[in-house]
């Protein structure tokens, strides 16, 4: 084995998906901190005289309590490096959550023992299936009653499609949670609580014949505990790893994330387990992780990281050999060579410089407007990686200025916003006001918009809401698109690139719209357009 060949063995790059408040920010925080990356776990609700969650760095998730941005966290454990993208959970910031999985080799889905499996759940799982990336599912707040192992693991079948096998088994849940099952040493994993699960969980190891058990267990315990062992040894799904690598059949891990309890045992087996980086296809050809020559593709952009310094970094995904400092790189969108100056390793928001990175690796590229979402560096021949999907619009609103002394900053402040793909944003070429007019996915990012302005940019400003819950896209002759009569339901924009589009009041409204005008081309999304339109 090669050296190159050697690193790219070591890495593990996953991102955890699940449905708001199911616990993906504390599990991220207890898998920090048995990684060794942490020495003190936070909480996502923290008191006062409690520390913030590591993975939530905006002051605005620390208020709310909840995961906006996709943080990523590297860090290395039992001679692996680890790179976990922790993503948004809420709805509303589902777009970003879909693009951190496209740097992903493989995901956690974390499921809530009293919810069961939830819508959100339900999409970010779809779009792991349609990536053919291996799912290992890890069922949290065992330390809560809910409906049961067994009739969980028959909802993850039924629900989401896919063959589960239990690697491990609770026993007891709620107040009575003890501890967990490991099915393959045949050993049981009992644990002590520590305060706020700060710290890691005392743990007793036994062997599930050793007489040492009833110290622990109630005769009523161990017999509830052997029946399911018993019905699952004979019922239950068998371990196939080739089954797992094609998304077929997902590992099933009990446990609780905030009293620490199996979660230490789902990292070890979760290491053994989950894929090193493999082959990414660009549009010329597949490419491997070994391969000589260094590619990778931007993911993510997010700006003002360091309120100090008022920077945009661009997340970095390396899919090919082997990343230097200041090494010369073709962007291909732009056919120029350029230089990668002043790369980072980022942990939530404390970094470093990075020398070297490898196929999985996560980097953090310093961006002076150079990278757009999606764009491609290479040595080599060029290649092009189309990893990222598009996604349209759904709510719309007027953003007034209301701190016109902070015109430039307003202006860049949307810039910016823009450049993340936090919000999409188009210009009304009929109105006397050229205010911008932002589309977003889900409501929630309008409140996110305006807090960012005023607390980055120092800018105050009023959100007017549209009626609009569509978008097309249009591709016409020009003469064609001055006939157009666009009525009360609907409204033509220009997007950031120049190309027209229409903000459509409803399907109905749409349907009209093509009917009265066959000559014009309508399009769910800017990318579908010709390419002489873009």
């Amino acid at each position: 084995m090669t050296a190159l060949e050697q690193e790219i063995s070591r890495r593990r790059t996953f991102a955890i998906i699940s449905h708001p408040d199911a616990g993906k920010t504390t599990l991220t925080e207890k898998l920090l901190l048995y990684g060794g990356a942490i020495q003190l776990a936070g909480t996502v609700t923290a008191r006062r005289n409690q520390r913030k969650a590591t993975s939530d760095w905006m002051e605005i998730e620390k208020q709310r309590g909840i995961s906006i941005t996709s943080t990523v966290l590297q860090f290395e454990y039992r001679d692996h490096v680890l790179n976990l993208l922790d993503t948004p959970g809420h709805d509303d910031f589902s777009a970003d959550t879909y693009r951190t999985l496209t740097a992903a080799d493989s995901a956690v889905m974390l499921i809530d023992n009293a919810k069961g499996v939830e819508t959100q759940t339900k999409k970010l799982f779809a779009v792991c299936r349609q990536r053919g990336i291996p799912i290992f599912t890890f069922i949290n707040k065992l330390d809560h009653d809910g409906i049961g192992p067994l009739a969980l693991l028959t909802e993850v079948e039924d629900v989401l499609g896919i063959r589960s096998v239990a690697m491990n088994w609770p026993i007891g849940q709620g107040i009575d949670f003890k501890g967990v099952y490991h099915r393959a040493t045949r050993q049981v994993h009992l644990f002590q609580r520590v305060a706020h699960g700060s710290e890691r969980a005392p743990v007793v190891v036994l062997d599930l014949d050793s007489p040492q058990v009833a110290k622990y267990l109630s005769p009523s315990e161990m017999r509830t505990l052997m029946d399911e062992i018993d019905l699952i040894d004979v019922a239950g799904e068998a371990f196939d790893r080739e089954a797992v690598m094609r998304g077929e059949l997902t590992p099933v891990f009990f446990g609780s994330a905030i009293t620490n309890f199996g979660v230490e045992l789902f990292l070890n087996e979760f290491l053994s387990m989950a894929p090193p980086p493999g082959h990414r296809t660009a549009e010329e050809r597949q490419v491997e992780p070994d391969e000589p020559e260094f590619s990778g593709f931007v993911f993510k952009i997010q700006a003002n990281m360091d309120p100090n310094h008022r920077d945009r970094i661009a997340f970095l995904r390396v899919v090919s050999g082997r990343f230097e400092k200041d090494m010369a790189v073709r962007h291909t969108r732009l056919n120029k060579e350029i230089r990668l100056t002043r790369p980072q390793r980022l942990f939530a928001q404390d970094r470093e410089t990075v020398e070297e990175a490898y196929g999985g690796d996560i980097i953090g590229l310093t961006n002076p407007g150079l990278y757009n979402l999606g764009d491609t560096v290479c040595t080599g021949s060029p290649l092009h990686f189309k990893e990222l999907p598009p996604f349209a619009p759904e709510m719309f609103a007027v953003l007034v200025n209301r701190s016109i002394e902070r015109f430039k900053h307003f202006e860049k402040g949307i810039e910016q916003l823009c450049d993340e793909g936090l919000v999409d944003l188009f210009l009304d070429v009929r109105a006397h006001r050229r205010d911008p007019i932002l589309g977003v996915v889900g409501k929630l990012q309008f409140e996110v918009i305006q807090y960012r302005l005023k607390s980055e940019y120092g800018v105050d400003t009023l959100l007017e809401p549209l009626p609009y819950d569509l978008i097309r896209y249009i591709e016409a002759d020009p003469k064609v698109l001055a006939e157009v009569y666009w009525g009360t339901n609907a409204r033509p924009v220009q997007t950031r690139r120049g190309n027209t589009a229409a903000l459509v009041t409803g399907n109905w409204p749409l349907k009209y719209l093509e009917e009265k005008n066959p000559l014009v081309r309508f399009y769910e999304r800017e990318d579908m357009l010709p390419v002489f339109a873009r």
